[in-house]
């Protein structure tokens, strides 16, 4: 990894992996605002995004693998997609949080946290 800081190494993944998961949300979710749009053109708008999204992702995992082993990449990558989308739904599409909604992401959470925990 270009970077030499353990602290820069760590957490540059997380954010890069952040910056990426926006992006989905918009490829995935955004044109679901616009359904009067023809599909093909949903489908090149969110391939356009996707674009930029990979832009960040691929970086996020060559340099996390640096620090982070595979399986906690994508527990990473998971935790901080349920974590963005939970903000999008809200935000952008106007939906209700509900207490499902927050006992489903904990759940999914408590998994993360065997994933990266020591060997049981």
């Amino acid at each position: 990894m270009p970077f030499s800081s353990p602290a820069v190494q760590a957490l540059l993944p997380i954010a890069l992996l952040t910056l990426s998961n926006v992006f989905m949300s918009f490829a995935w979710y955004g044109h679901l605002k616009y359904k009067s749009s023809p599909l093909a053109v949903a489908i090149l708008a969110s391939w356009a995004i996707a674009l930029v999204e990979y832009c960040f992702a691929v970086p996020a995992n060559r340099f996390g693998s640096d620090v982070y082993t595979t399986a906690e990449l994508k527990t990473m990558q998971e935790v901080i997609t349920l974590t963005v989308f939970g903000f999008f739904s809200v935000l952008v599409m106007k939906e209700p949080f509900t207490l499902n909604h927050l006992v489903g992401f904990a759940l999914i959470v408590a998994g993360a946290f065997f994933v990266f925990r020591a060997p049981l």
